[in-house]
């Protein structure tokens, strides 16, 4: 079953406890720290929905989440003591105290130790500008009168609202169109992954040798370098993030027909597959490829892009 999160993504207007904001940057990752309710539920291979309560911005699947610590400044009401203060732009003194409703301009700071969390999600990103409003987010998530900045959703719901704009016709891999169309006719495949592929190709042959990843000896004419990530929106090759395969099965795996089971490390091969035998033999079988850590964490994003229901 897969999980899903709706975030709350303002940047330095991003608030909790009085704090000074996160640097967000929506398409690319999203940061929150132990002060943060549900900060630590958040696993690779989650969905993450980011809106700025009027709208969604953008989805797209956690590929990683780094973390470390640091001391975070917090601020607090002077009178009261609360996190509740907001500044005020016009007005003087410049801040309200929202529970004791007391003015003043200089809060009381303190910092306090924390671990910090940063997913990187940039690979499988969508854009979702002018899709969903805000009272519709709401609605699909477990708690929809929740005011937390980082919210558990309905997978399933989210899926089927973004599939209803008629905007979004592959929401994470679901359809059955070429997964690497996006609305609004942009190709990721042809127009934003192609610099610097042919260097990328022969670091993957350099590596591996010519032996596709999922059906082993191949001449190398017909491998291609195959990216993990089927939507990255920065056009980057990163390291680990490819592998070799034979031309057929680089398409079948752009489209979601061919995926490694983050469970069990194997092949799966869909079933629509299963009356061509050449295909169907590779289902349930290991890679040939030996895999890193990191492959596999790219395949277990390219898992839930098209694998999600399963």
């Amino acid at each position: 079953m897969t999980n899903a999160w709706l975030v709350l993504a303002l940047g330095d207007k991003r608030e909790h406890g009085g704090n000074d904001g996160y640097d967000d940057n929506p398409a690319e990752h999203y940061s929150w720290d132990s002060t943060v309710q549900n900060h630590a539920r958040l696993a690779v291979g989650d969905v993450i929905a980011l809106w700025d309560r009027k709208e969604l911005i953008g989805v797209s699947t956690i590929e990683a989440i780094d973390t470390d610590t640091a001391e975070k400044v917090l601020y607090s009401c002077r009178n009261c003591g609360k996190a509740d203060i907001k500044p005020r732009l016009l007005k003087k003194p410049k801040y309200r105290c929202g529970k004791c409703d007391a003015l003043f301009d200089d809060p009381v700071q303190k910092k306090k130790p924390v671990t910090t969390y940063r997913s990187r999600h940039g690979a499988g990103w969508r854009d979702g500008r002018g899709l969903l409003a805000g009272a519709e987010l709401r609605a699909l998530c477990d708690s929809p009168n929740s005011q937390l900045s980082m919210r558990s959703a309905n997978w399933e719901k989210l899926r089927d609202a973004l599939l209803n704009t008629g905007r979004m016709p592959t929401a994470m891999g679901i359809g059955r169109d070429d997964p690497r169309q996006i609305s609004g006719g942009h190709r990721v495949a042809e127009v934003r992954v192609r610099v610097g592929q042919d260097a990328f190709r022969k670091q993957l042959l350099k590596e591996h040798g010519r032996q596709c990843a999922f059906s082993g000896a191949a001449p190398a004419e017909v491998l291609e370098a195959a990216h993990l990530y089927s939507y990255a929106a920065s056009g980057e090759h990163h390291e680990w993030g490819g592998l070799l395969l034979r031309r057929d099965l680089h398409r079948l795996f752009d489209l979601g027909q061919l995926a490694v089971n983050p469970a069990t490390g194997l092949i799966s091969v869909d079933p629509v597959l299963d009356s061509y035998p050449m295909y169907a033999q590779l289902h349930d079988r290991r890679p040939e490829a030996s895999l890193r850590a990191e492959h596999h964490r790219w395949l277990a994003a390219h898992w839930s892009l098209h694998r999600a229901t399963e």
